[in-house]
């Protein structure tokens, strides 16, 4: 008898050494934001014609295209950031009447450009000389950097740093010890824009708000907890 006592009281000595030796965790997470200026732009922008055939409505629009992209090539933009994004013909249909068939009345072309713009002071006057030389149709503009990487990696760094502090800091509130980290892992990151920096103008040409970009980095931390203090 005196021998299972024993054996009962090793084995409940064993499991308290267990229990007292794990580690709690706590996980946190982290966000770091880089507030940065942009310093280059995506216009998308196009021709669209309408003719009674399609060879007239497809060699209307080439000729527009043409105009167009002469005027791109002067404004100094180079031919790696012009881009032809889309390049459709279609056919015109008659409504459908009482007791008639729909017909083919005539066809739509539309050939459009995405155009990236590294200097943003000439934004303005491209838009204005694209939109004189018979571009009739606007899809689009955006903002962003053309190299992303070192606001990103600094909103990565800010990031670890914002969980760290909250993980000390939920650590002391609770009385414990904060030990080792365990985990981390990235949560991903963005740029949108916020804001209005200033007006991008050319006399005479078209007014464009650059605004800022908020480049965004997020992580996930778990960190091991001893005992409370």
């Amino acid at each position: 008898m005196r021998y299972v006592m024993w054996i009962v009281a090793l084995l409940a000595l064993a499991g308290g050494m267990a229990l007292a030796g794990e580690n709690g965790r706590l996980t946190v997470t982290g966000e770091g934001r880089v507030v940065s200026a942009p310093d280059m732009a995506t216009v998308r922008f196009g021709v669209t014609v309408r003719e009674k055939t399609a060879g007239a409505a497809l060699g209307a629009a080439s000729r527009a295209m043409e105009k167009v992209l002469a005027r791109v090539k002067d404004a100094g933009i180079a031919p790696r950031d012009i881009r032809t994004d889309a390049l459709s013909l279609s056919p015109l249909w008659s409504e459908r009447g009482s007791g008639q068939a729909r017909r083919i009345t005539g066809y739509v072309a539309r050939n459009q450009l995405t155009v990236r713009v590294r200097e943003l002071s000439s934004l303005g006057g491209l838009l204005d000389a694209v939109a004189a030389s018979g571009v009739n149709t606007f899809n689009g503009l955006s903002f962003a950097l053309s190299e992303p990487g070192p606001a990103l990696d600094e909103a990565r760094r800010r990031a670890v740093a914002d969980a760290i502090a909250r993980a000390r800091l939920y650590a002391e509130a609770a009385g414990v010890t904060l030990g080792p980290l365990l985990e981390l892992s990235e949560t991903g990151g963005f740029a949108p824009p916020i804001g209005v920096r200033k007006m991008a103008m050319a006399p005479e040409s078209v007014p464009v708000a650059e605004g800022e970009l908020v480049v965004s980095a997020g992580v996930t931390m778990v960190f091991a907890i001893g005992r409370a203090r």
